[in-house]
């Protein structure tokens, strides 16, 4: 590089630094955060969790719902489940296309939300995850109204993660941070296995 190429970079990028450490500085509040992971694409838990290996590296204390999956096999599982700072709930019976049971799933959904609730209410658990718990709001399997209440009132330092493919308007209005997931392409649907370590 020349001299002038290098001084138009470095005056770029001090206006940059100037503009982030203006937002940084307006940034002063400090308490826990409701983050919505939703949309068609892959990687909405696998973003929860790779929040979760943050907050457990920092020392910290979390907690995972699991409201729909009902395997103990997924590597995630796997993984973290010895660890003595994480408490892992695997409450689901599997997708409600395969249980087609619906009393069953409201009744895994409800006693999925009585676990929550009491977690909701734990100052010690920084991080909660609720995986997939949109889905019980979309089926009208939890009261949307119940749900955002124990959000709002829970502890202050307390942060809280929901995945799921469509988040309920009400439980958007009050979210802090919420990625969408996009869908351009998915191996699957060209024919390819599910697989162990991808997919689960």
């Amino acid at each position: 590089m020349n001299d002038e190429s290098t001084q138009r970079y470095q005056t770029r990028m001090q206006k940059k630094k100037a503009v982030v450490d203006a937002r940084i500085a307006q940034a002063n509040e400090s308490r826990g955060v409701l983050i919505l992971l939703k949309g068609a694409g892959k990687g909405k838990s696998s973003s929860a969790f790779g929040t979760l290996a943050r907050t457990l590296g920092h020392g910290y204390q979390a907690a995972v719902v699991q409201f729909i999956k009902g395997r103990r096999e997924t590597g995630e599982y796997l993984f973290f489940r010895d660890h003595p700072a994480l408490e892992w709930h695997i409450m689901g019976h599997g997708f409600t296309w395969e249980t087609q049971d619906q009393a069953q799933d409201k009744a895994a959904a409800e006693a999925a939300w009585a676990v929550t609730e009491r977690l909701l209410q734990d100052e010690r658990y920084r991080l909660l995850i609720l995986d997939e718990m949109s889905y019980m709001l979309k089926y009208g399997h939890l009261s949307v109204e119940r749900v955002v209440q124990a959000l709002q009132q829970r502890p202050k330092t307390q942060n809280v993660m929901i995945t799921g493919r469509t988040m309920a308007q009400p439980l958007q209005a009050i979210a802090d941070t919420i990625s969408d997931v996009g869908d351009e392409r998915h191996a699957f649907r060209g024919g390819v296995k599910a697989q162990a370590g991808i997919e689960y």
